[in-house]
């Protein structure tokens, strides 16, 4: 049977980080994701199909934007995990470049294009709504732009790791630049406070009530719980792919080496 170390580079985890490193095993991490996948994929689907429905046919429309708001039920989720996946990316990547988790250069690969993913989405949907709202489809608004800026950031990511010679210096490469990047995440997140903008503020937070009547925000809420765990299932299954990819090339390396 191939090990770990056959697989994975064999480098002694801090103390602090001992936790993390128990799923470096690829065996154990693929155990783990198979039984976490089917769960988290049932369950996103079922969130998101219950909150898309609440959206499109429960929820009133806005008694200013009409009908148009119902893209809200889409393009906000999408907002909200475009961020959040840049996070869960620059986290991967400080994991790497800090702790030299085995794992952490494989997630940080697979989170950049469902992230890209989910910021495209944004991009799209804020553009339908735009037009109706603002009468254009782009304008060069603060967050809009720190937004495509986001996206580039997760497009130069996927580029930089596929563009050495050795994984490795791809895998560092894009780690420095996603810990750079992460910069953007407060620009994004109060760019309607610090700049006068077209964009609307924030109308849930962490801190105050919701300034949402309760027949729009559970559908909201269903749809982004829901984005979240697809976010998920789809990260561990382009996770489990690669995992799978890495063993069978190391099982085809160490063939070829003994023949």
């Amino acid at each position: 049977m191939l090990r770990a170390v056959d697989v994975f580079s064999p480098i002694a985890p801090p103390r602090g980080a001992r936790g993390l490193h128990r799923f470096a095993n690829p065996g154990r991490f693929l155990r783990l994701a198979g039984a976490l996948l089917p769960w988290v994929s049932a369950i996103g689907l079922i969130l998101t199909v219950i909150g898309l429905y609440g959206g499109l046919f429960v929820a009133p429309a806005d008694w200013q934007q009409g009908d148009a708001v119902r893209i809200m039920y889409v393009h906000v989720p999408a907002a909200w995990l475009a961020s959040a996946g840049y996070m869960a990316l620059a986290l991967a990547s400080a994991a790497s470049l800090v702790w030299r988790h085995p794992l952490a250069d494989l997630a940080a690969a697979e989170i950049a294009p469902v992230g890209a993913g989910f910021t495209a989405i944004c991009l799209i949907t804020g553009s339908l709504w735009g037009k109706p709202m603002w009468g254009a489809f782009w304008v060069w608004d603060a967050r809009l732009t720190s937004v495509l800026v986001l996206f580039f950031l997760y497009l130069g990511h996927i580029a930089l790791t596929r563009a050495f010679d050795t994984p490795e210096r791809g895998y560092r490469a894009g780690a420095i630049l996603a810990l750079v990047g992460v910069i953007n995440l407060p620009i994004i997140k109060f760019s309607v406070d610090w700049w006068n903008t077209l964009h609307q503020p924030a109308s849930i937070s962490l801190t105050g009530a919701p300034k949402m009547y309760i027949g729009m925000l559970w559908p909201l809420l269903f749809m982004a719980l829901g984005a979240s765990l697809i976010f998920a299932a789809l990260v561990l299954a382009r996770l489990s792919a690669a995992v799978m990819e890495r063993r069978v090339r190391a099982l085809l390396a160490a063939r070829a080496e003994g023949a």
